[in-house]
Parts: structure tokens; sequence; C-alpha cells
């Protein structure tokens, strides 16, 4: 496996310490979840709008990601990627000027192949000039994909692209998109990613939701700030999981340290869909410092204790059901990693209500549904 030592020594010095853009995992808004191919420049602009006026920024989410097919299908004359002239007739300076005014950033789209997965041109091979082409245009992130790759290694295609990246001197979120086929958790922090999917993509059910959920079991100690564990962006609002599956879902990936990058279509977004993606006491859980990624606790079958380690000393817990039936499941405060205690505050993240609760953290979690607690322990005396 090539790893260069001297990428290496440069992405983790002193110098390059303060360029590091994803401290925590990034939070925004992709394109190819809701809408696939079906983009244009009006979509993006009318979302970046959407994303300010629906209160996502102030949450939190600030990147607004173009997927594939922005790009024309072929290069320009200088060998440069070029937008779709009918898609993007403003360009991507344009777009990414508009997002920028919004107080937001933008990212786009690339495979480390020949042509993306749409087969359009990629950029193997050209990873200099188009990530020169992207930071003359403002792109603040790149989602790197896996398609059309002529089956050359992995780590020497992604590092690449890290190097071109690096070598813009602008600060662009690498998230490298390789599916999780060579481990990417193990090198891709090495090749200057921030992110790495540890998937395949993603679909709008319940299914594929707990599938990807279960590849993240064993791979939390890759996690932390500048280099994220990534089972890819979320669906909630999509239409295909009930709000009791999206709630699941969101404090799942919350707990995971996942990007929280959502996929629906932010200007017609019900109040329920809102309601999940703005929480902001789930969102204060992804994006806590400390950057511990939560982790598998127990697994009873088809009821599982999750648990996240916070960095006020307080524990988020997530009690998750998958079967078809509402469920009574239970966890021991030191089984989740809390300190021994004389009682314990327990703060429902959905609800808001707090409790004083003993040693046993408990609720009846409803059919594929999940319980989402914070709680801390009560060290001080008692009076």
């Amino acid at each position: 496996m090539l790893l260069v030592t001297t990428l290496l020594l440069t992405m983790n010095g002193t110098a390059g310490a303060a360029d590091d853009p994803a401290p925590a995992p990034p939070m925004g808004w992709n394109s190819w979840n809701k809408f696939g191919c079906d983009i244009n420049e009006q979509l993006i602009f009318e979302t970046a709008d959407a994303m300010v006026a629906s209160g996502m920024k102030d949450a939190g989410y600030q990147y607004v990601n173009i997927d594939d097919c922005w790009m024309a299908p072929e290069r320009g004359a200088d060998g440069r990627l070029q937008p779709d002239p009918v898609r993007f007739p403003s360009g991507i300076k344009a777009v990414a000027d508009h997002v920028h005014a919004k107080g937001l950033k933008l990212g786009i789209y690339s495979s480390a192949g020949t042509k993306t997965c749409q087969g359009l041109p990629a950029s193997l091979d050209h990873e200099e000039v188009d990530a020169r082409t992207f930071a003359d245009w403002g792109v603040d992130y790149l989602k790197y994909d896996n398609c059309n790759n002529e089956g050359r290694p992995a780590v020497e295609r992604y590092q690449k692209m890290g190097e071109a990246l690096r070598a813009t001197g602008r600060p662009i979120v690498y998230s490298i998109c390789e599916w999780g086929e060579n481990d990417p958790w193990e090198w891709g922090r090495e090749v200057g990613g921030h992110l790495w999917r540890t998937t395949g993509d993603i679909s709008d059910s319940w299914n594929s939701m707990t599938g990807l959920l279960d590849q993240q079991v064993g791979i939390e100690q890759h996690s932390g700030p500048n280099g994220w564990n990534d089972p890819d962006m979320l669906e909630v609002g999509n239409g295909g999981m009930t709000d009791t599956e999206y709630r699941a879902h969101f404090s799942l990936w919350a707990l995971l340290n996942a990007p929280l990058l959502a996929g629906n279509d932010l200007r017609t977004m019900d109040q329920s869909t809102k309601d999940i993606l703005l929480n902001p006491e789930l969102i204060a859980i992804n994006q806590d410092w400390g950057g511990k990624q939560g982790y598998r606790v127990r697994d009873d079958g088809e009821t599982e204790v999750w648990a996240k380690p916070v960095s006020d000393g307080s524990v988020a817990v997530v009690l998750f059901n998958r079967t078809g039936e509402d469920q009574d499941i239970q966890a021991k405060a030191g089984e989740v990693g809390l300190p021994d205690a004389a009682d314990y505050r327990s703060r429902d993240l959905w609800t808001g209500v707090e409790t004083s609760i003993g040693s046993e953290i408990r609720a009846s979690v409803p059919s594929h549904g999940a319980v989402a607690y914070r709680v801390w322990p009560n060290l001080g005396e008692k009076s």
C-alpha cells in the first residue's frame, strides 16, 4: 500500500493544521438522493435560499453539494472540465458566488475514474487541472466517487487527488466515496481525506438504512476530527420511510458522527421533516468537539443499545427497535460508559423532557423506532 510519508507529515504537521476544514462532521445537502441527474443551477440557487429560510443554516448546515451530471459531455479545449451549458449556463463560479453570498459553501462531484457513474468526464489522470479548476471556481467540498476506475489501486487514485487539492491552497473538504471496498477508514486520512464512505449507496428504505448501520460496527476507532466515517447521506423526508423510521435514521447517524447531508427537497419540506433535520439536541451530539463516534454497546437480535461519549462527561444513548412491535429496552449506566453515581439526569433528545433516573436507562421503543437520551451522572455530594 503506497502511502507517501511526506504527504502524511504535511497533513498532520503544524503548518497544515489550520487549514483542516472538517473539525466536526460536515453538515449540508446533496442533490443525488432526491434529484439524481435532474439538476440545474436554478435548483441549486433555490436550495441555497431554502437552506437559509428554513433555519437549516442557523442549525449548522452549510454545504450545498452538487452531485453527478453537472458537467458537459466533453472537456473544454483547454482540457478543463466545463459545466453543462443547458443545466448550468451561468457556470459553476456564478453558482458558488450565489451560495457564498448566502453564507453557505458549495460542493462539487467527480470520480476517481475515466468517467463518472453517469458516464460523464471524470478526474483520473486529470487531478491537478481539475483541483485547480474547482479551487478557481470557489468550490469548498469535493465528493470523489469510484466509478470507471480501470482497476487501478484505490490508495494511489485517491492520494493523487488529495495532493492536488492540497496544492491549490484552498481548504476544500475531500469526501472519499470509495464505497468501503478497500477499507478506506484505514488510509483515508493519510491520503488527505476528511471523510470516507464506509458503504455502498443508501436508498430510501428501512432495509437499506439498517444494512448500512450494521456496517459501522467495529470501525468507530478510525473516526475523529478532520477524518470521519461516512455511512452515506440522509434520506429523511424523501417518502420511502415513516417519520418514526426517519427519526431512528437521524438519531443513529447523529450518534455515529456521520456527515449530516440532507438529501430531500429543501424547498418543499413539511414540518415533520424540518423537526427531524433541525433537532438541535441531536445536532449537538453529532457536532460535539470531542469527536468520539458512537458504537453498538449491545445487540440482542432485533433490539440494540448504542452509545456515544460526549465531551462534557455525558453519554448519548440510543435504544433501537428493529421489530414489528413496541419493545421495552433497557441498559445499565455502567454498560454505556457512565461512571458510578448516586443517580443520573436523563434528557429525551426528541421531547426535551428531563428526568432523574437510577442506574437503568429504559424506554418503550416503537416498532422501527429509536429513543435517544443524553445522560449525565450526578457526581456531587448528596444533600
